[in-house]
């Protein structure tokens, strides 16, 4: 039986970017079948009453300095970020609404998280945005012009507070079946649990 992954996601998160990057080879490893979830994480934390670990200067200067840097180092990531990352991630999460639409979430995932935590891209800036969806193979004018549409904003708020409702409450959060898995540090745990959901 094909066990199922729904990996609950902000492009403005750099563990949801370092979590993505191992998806990929343990999906393709353990023949998982994956679901991406992206949401607002703003909207999470205000729902649910958390907090963003950037917000305490400590804390900032340790993830960016330290554990970011070593995590990427330990899993084989590349991780090279503009200096006033992390951006507000609005028209980011809404053009991947659009992409889901579309059928091509998977693409514009990757696209995104690695123009912003690889390349260096300025992700507050429309022109960097259409440039990396236009490279990536997507009309960027239709995606930004779709993203601004009531239909996809609903649809953002919807899907970050059915995520709320399951028990998010930050990202990355991962479900396998019903068991919520919170942090990229838990894959190890996953994989120990599609291995007993497969064999």
């Amino acid at each position: 039986m094909t066990a199922v992954i729904e990996f609950f996601f902000d492009l403005s998160s750099p563990p949801s970017f370092i979590a993505h990057e191992r998806l990929i080879e343990l999906v393709e490893r353990t023949k998982t079948t994956l679901i991406l979830r992206p949401v607002l994480v703003g909207g999470i934390f205000k729902l649910s009453g958390n907090t963003p670990p950037v917000s305490v200067p400590a804390k900032r200067k340790y993830m960016v300095e330290t554990e970011l840097p070593r995590l990427a180092k330990n899993n084989n990531i590349p991780l090279s970020f503009h200096t006033d990352a992390p951006f507000n991630s609005l028209n980011l999460m809404r053009g991947a609404m659009v992409a889901d639409e579309i059928g091509k979430l998977p693409q514009y995932t990757t696209a995104l998280f690695r123009a912003q935590w690889v390349e260096k891209c300025d992700m507050s800036n429309l022109d960097a945005i259409a440039e990396t969806l236009n490279a990536a193979g997507f009309d960027a004018q239709y995606v930004l012009a779709q993203s601004q549409m009531d239909t996809i904003k609903k649809k953002l708020i919807s899907a970050t507070e059915a995520a709320v409702a399951l028990g998010v409450f930050g990202v990355p959060t991962f479900f396998l079946e019903n068991e919520m898995f919170f942090g990229q540090e838990h894959l190890g745990s996953l994989e120990q649990k599609i291995m007993k959901w497969v064999s």
